[in-house]
């Protein structure tokens, strides 16, 4: 393993997929670190319309590759940026809305450093990451929506 390789694989403090409710704080606190001088999170939460039609329900899947794919996409955003610590949870199964569906953070010795690493995660994990996203209208249809 390289250098490089080594940093980014301790610099991934939590990579989960998980069927229960997500916690900002946990993710916050998995980031911290001495070093870090900004952290970045994002959050993302099930609204309650898409394409200016109302949603009902929203459910989320991912393939059985979903943590390594997760993993592979964090490792590279960690050996693209100066990154200290990062960390991704994503919520699988039936969420309601307001609901919390990922959360996502980096922290970096600078706060320009953690925005665009931050950013870069969570672009690269929703084109990346096999999680499919099927919600459900009040009009009656629904549609899915494939992270990749």
């Amino acid at each position: 393993m390289s250098e490089d390789s080594a940093a980014a694989g301790t610099a991934i403090r939590l990579a989960e997929i998980r069927d229960t409710p997500l916690s900002v704080d946990e993710v916050f606190a998995a980031v911290g670190d001495p070093a870090a001088g900004g952290v970045a999170l994002f959050v993302g939460t099930v609204r309650d319309h898409d394409h200016a039609r109302d949603v009902r329900a929203l459910s989320y899947s991912a393939h059985p590759t979903v943590e390594r794919e997760l993993r592979a996409v964090m490792e590279k955003v960690a050996a693209d940026f100066p990154v200290r610590a990062l960390a991704a949870v994503h919520r699988v199964g039936d969420l309601e809305i307001g609901d919390l569906a990922v959360v996502v953070a980096a922290s970096c010795p600078h706060r320009a450093e953690a925005f665009d690493a931050c950013r870069r995660l969570i672009d690269d994990l929703k084109a990346q990451v096999p999680i499919w996203k099927h919600q459900t209208f009040a009009d009656g249809g629904d549609e899915w929506v494939g992270a990749c």
